[in-house]
């Protein structure tokens, strides 16, 4: 497991010109795609987080896994214990920049369906991530 360290970003921004990199929180546990769920799980309630980032073997982000999706898939009836969290993110994303306006994020958000957005650099690598 990976921890990223931010500094949190001053908010005296307008509201009109405030940029994702303005408001997304601290990055937080950030772990590998081939873990299980269930590792997953025990991780995510010791550091007392509702999501995790996932990262691939080089580092990229692949996207983010709440605990209300692990216990979905948990309780599911194709569950296993070696379902690892690329068997269930599927596509990878979706994803912000910390370029992006708020107004461009929450849209992304909204047509996405998701409470939580990873923000990544040009590299793909998580610097924080975006929550409503």
């Amino acid at each position: 497991m990976t921890l990223v360290q931010m500094q949190p970003r001053s908010t005296n921004a307008t509201s009109a010109g405030r940029t994702v990199a303005d408001l997304m929180e601290t990055a937080g546990p950030q772990v590998c795609d081939d873990m299980t769920v269930e590792v997953a799980l025990a991780v995510m309630a010791s550091a007392r987080t509702g999501h995790l980032l996932v990262c691939d073997d080089s580092g990229r982000c692949t996207g983010l896994v709440t605990h209300a999706r692990l216990a979905a898939v948990r309780d599911g009836s194709a569950y296993s214990d070696r379902v690892q969290l690329r068997d269930i993110l599927g596509d990878r994303g979706p994803f912000t920049s910390p370029v992006a306006t708020m107004a461009e994020a929450g849209h992304m958000m909204h047509y996405s369906h998701v409470e939580a957005l990873p923000v990544v650099d040009e590299h793909g690598s998580a610097l924080g991530v975006l929550a409503r």
